[in-house]
């Protein structure tokens, strides 16, 4: 990347006009009957024209980077008397599950500021809240960026999303003394070029509590113990244990649970054209019933 994306021009504005419009929308139940909170931070689908035109990748590969349908798959959720809250924006545009300046600097053709995180882990692998390629490692963008850029995504983008979020989890608090945030994904059938785990097979679901510093052991037996009576095989934090969202929201000891759901996408999708399967529906009315087990944690116990 060597020629320079002008973050300033009239396009960049149009761009980011419809995400400033709806940028996360909140499903919530007409009465709140469980202390569960949903996010899915990876399901927009929505590619700006000029975000488009902005990428040297075609419409299917920067998809592979969506956590395509868990919106969809979570879809019950308000039914149950828990709210589902989703991004509309696309993860290889901004991802929410960031902090909010993780950002490669070779991605930029102005330095960045010093509050910048430039040196993660997960910046060196080129998913920082603006990511410099997709799963499959290939770059993203035809041209470098301007700091400007990053700036307006995250004050447009991210921080609505958060803010949604912040307010789901404490009022979900205020209402039932306690608040089980559910963190909602999908992941390739096989790891990834970047992953730990790169070249190996999957199982049906992962489960990220950070090694349980996010939520209570009984948040996390409860999810293990529902999925595997319907035949899934689960683990645990391995290869992924929860990022910043577990971070910033998953504190026991203040009330606030969070646990991380990774889902195979093999389970429900067709991976190498990213459209369901038959089963799709099935699929998810089992989550649903996940869903219900987690909704019936009595908060007096954690």
């Amino acid at each position: 990347m060597t020629s320079t994306y002008d973050s300033s021009s009239a396009a960049r504005a149009a761009a980011l006009r419809p995400y400033q419009a709806e940028p996360v929308r909140v499903f919530e139940p007409a009465e709140q009957r469980a202390p569960v909170v949903l996010a899915s931070p990876h399901s927009g689908s929505f590619y700006h024209p000029a975000f488009l035109a902005a990428s040297r990748l075609d419409p299917l590969t920067l998809r592979r980077s969506e956590d395509c349908f868990v919106d969809q798959i979570f879809a019950a959720a308000p039914g149950l008397g828990i709210p589902l809250l989703t991004a509309q924006f696309p993860r290889a545009y901004l991802d929410p599950n960031r902090e909010p300046f993780e950002l490669d600097p070779g991605m930029f053709a102005d330095a960045l500021p010093s509050h910048v995180k430039t040196r993660t882990d997960r910046v060196r692998a080129g998913f920082g809240t603006l990511a410099r390629v997709v799963s499959s490692g290939a770059d993203i963008y035809r041209e470098r960026l301007r700091f400007a850029e990053a700036e307006a995504r995250v004050d447009t983008l991210y921080t609505p999303y958060h803010e949604a979020l912040g307010r789901l989890v404490d009022a979900t608090v205020a209402q039932f003394g306690v608040a089980i945030l559910i963190d909602c994904h999908s992941m390739p059938s096989v790891g990834g070029p970047s992953d730990s785990d790169a070249g190996q097979e999957r199982s049906d679901i992962v489960l990220g509590d950070r090694h349980g510093a996010s939520c209570s052991p009984l948040v996390t037996e409860t999810a293990d113990r529902a999925l595997r009576t319907m035949g899934y095989n689960v683990t645990r934090n391995d290869p992924y244990a929860g990022a910043h969202t577990l971070v910033r929201y998953g504190r026991p000891e203040h009330h606030v649970h969070a646990i991380q759901i990774e889902i195979n996408r093999a389970l429900y999708v067709d991976e190498p054209r990213l459209v369901k399967l038959p089963g799709f529906a099935d699929f998810s009315r089992r989550m649903t019933r996940f869903l219900r087990a987690m909704a019936a944690i009595d908060p007096g116990t954690l």
